[in-house]
């Protein structure tokens, strides 16, 4: 039953990262068009937020999970649940660029 929801869990967070990925070739890879794009910006602000709400109900299952910045991650949907009024565009493509493809394959490798 928990390993059901734990692969529900990837299967969600997978999902949101196409889509992300879908939006940054949407804004051609560029950080101006994306910032100017109110609703780029919610999509990507909302995809994070269901990562990280997915990445807080997995460590709830199985609190020995790993991946990198995990904590971080969490933090992130706290905050965008709770104080997105402050949430600057150029954090969130920051994480696209950096940390997505990260998250992307270890994801991949949990799923295996």
């Amino acid at each position: 039953m928990q390993r059901d929801r734990l692969f529900k869990y990837v299967l969600d967070i997978e999902a949101v990262i196409k889509e992300i990925e879908q939006v940054q070739e949407e804004c051609h890879n560029n950080f101006n068009k994306f910032s100017e794009n109110f609703m780029a910006v919610r999509t990507v602000e909302r995809d994070l937020q269901i990562i990280g709400e997915a990445i807080k109900k997995m460590l709830q299952i199985n609190p020995e999970l790993n991946f990198t910045n995990i904590r971080n991650i969490v933090r992130l949907r706290d905050l965008l649940a709770h104080q997105y009024d402050i949430v600057d565009p150029a954090i969130l493509w920051g994480i696209i660029i950096k940390d997505l493809s990260t998250l992307k394959a270890e994801v991949a490798k949990l799923r295996e």
